[in-house]
């Protein structure tokens, strides 16, 4: 079991280098992870009901508890994220898959990588969980609804099925690991430091089963896409951090809302561009699954060094 556990916090620490790897050897050995590729949807679940299992519905409380911080954060990330994908798209001229697939990520609910980046920046790490839950819970009507409005014009969406998707990959297993840890609370506490390991497994796997099958499109548009999600992902940062502080937030929150606002729930916009776009549509996702793991630590790194003297005096996660 400490073997296991070690296992865990090595690979979770590592997990940016571990998802390049993978998304290299796809890359030039697509044979290697094609099976992983029609698993996505059941992968992304077990992603999810692993992140279930961490909460109880004590949890929910602190939303309510700090209503304008979270609804400041939710209308940021469902903005800022989907507006800027447009525009990008609309900017670089994308084809019309990729143009898809980069506003899916826009309109996606934040990462739960986001709450561990968060704490290591020296943030809000309650509003970073909190932002994160709403925007999880309210993604199967705004993700689709976003994602019809603004890339409707590229390709043809399905709102209900899309929304029947997110249902399915994200909120049942969700649902279904809050039970678990409220039914055996106990039991799951024994194993909560094994989640990490079986998380970054599997999101692993569904970046290698994205890029096997889409290597060639890669290859030809590897650059431009991987300049455009540079920028999506670098833009919500600045732009998430900005609002926080033109209202007046703390530091603290800043860093929260800019982290949680930048880093997106990419497997769920690669698992839903897989079942509702094709493959190519699926490649901004996978490639943000890489890059905003790799941005994610060094924007943590910056800023927590970033401390003012009001920070100092207060708790990070001061009401």
């Amino acid at each position: 079991m400490q073997f296991l556990e070690k296992l865990s916090n090595f690979i979770s620490k590592y997990m940016a280098v571990f998802v390049i790897l993978v998304a290299v050897i796809a890359l030039f050995q697509p044979w290697t992870f094609k099976w992983a590729a029609p698993n996505i949807a059941i992968l992304l679940g077990i992603v999810m009901f692993g992140m279930g299992t961490t909460l109880r519905l004590r949890d929910f409380r602190l939303v309510f508890q700090r209503p304008r911080d979270v609804f400041v954060g939710a209308l940021a990330q469902f903005t800022i994220m989907p507006g800027l994908a447009w525009l990008l798209a609309k900017g670089f001229n994308l084809p019309p898959e990729l143009a898809a697939g980069v506003i899916l990520v826009g309109t996606c609910p934040g990462g739960t990588s986001s709450n561990v980046m968060t704490y290591l920046a020296r943030g809000d790490v309650a509003l970073s969980v909190s932002m994160t839950m709403t925007t999880t819970i309210l993604a199967p009507v705004v993700t689709p609804l976003l994602t019809w409005w603004l890339a409707g014009a590229w390709v043809e969406i399905s709102l209900s099925a899309m929304m029947m998707s997110i249902v399915k990959v994200v909120i049942v297993p969700i649902v279904g690991g809050i039970i678990v840890n409220s039914l055996f609370g106990n039991f799951i506490q024994k194993y909560v430091k094994l989640l990490p390991l079986i998380s970054v497994v599997a999101i692993v796997l569904i970046v290698g089963g994205v890029v096997a099958v889409s290597s060639q499109r890669i290859m030809e548009t590897g650059a431009l896409i991987m300049l455009v999600v540079m920028l999506h992902n670098l833009l919500g940062y600045a732009l998430g951090f900005g609002i926080a502080k033109a209202l007046h937030m703390n530091m603290a929150k800043a860093k929260a809302i800019s982290i949680e606002v930048g880093m997106q729930n990419s497997g769920l916009a690669t698992s839903l561009a897989m079942m509702h776009f094709g493959a190519a549509a699926a490649i901004p996702g996978a490639i943000f699954s890489v890059w905003h793991n790799i941005s994610g630590s060094l924007a943590a790194n910056y800023l927590s060094s970033r401390m003012t003297k009001e920070e100092e005096k207060e708790p990070a996660t001061q009401e």
